[in-house]
């Protein structure tokens, strides 16, 4: 069901070749893109608690924006495409993102 006042969730895991490189030319750039589109960092880690599957990454990360449109508009981007393209040809071995549709709030008491 789309609601256009539903907001979205991006999740991230990677597995970059060098953490702290990848953090240094790829992070904060890209955390400002996530910005300039209405998005947010929710949470990000090296290490999240695993609670099942197997975990082959080394950072993990959710993002949130207020529709999907604004997701996608943010992950097809001029502005991100370069940072994109860096992240998957040469700073990471393993790239996961998947684009969740969010549910509206509820606000409220529901019977």
């Amino acid at each position: 069901m789309k609601d256009s006042q539903a907001p979205a969730v991006i999740m991230v895991q990677i597995r970059a070749k060098s953490f702290e490189e990848t953090m240094a030319r790829y992070g904060q750039s890209a955390l400002a893109t996530v910005a300039d589109f209405g998005g947010e960092l929710l949470a990000g880690t090296p290490m999240p608690k695993v609670l099942e599957g197997i975990w082959d990454g080394n950072w993990a990360a959710v993002l949130r924006f207020p529709s999907l449109a604004a997701a996608e508009k943010w992950y097809n981007s001029a502005e991100y495409r370069p940072l994109k393209d860096l992240r998957i040809n040469e700073l990471t071995e393993m790239n996961r993102v998947l684009l969740l549709e969010g549910v509206a709030p509820v606000t409220g008491h529901q019977q």
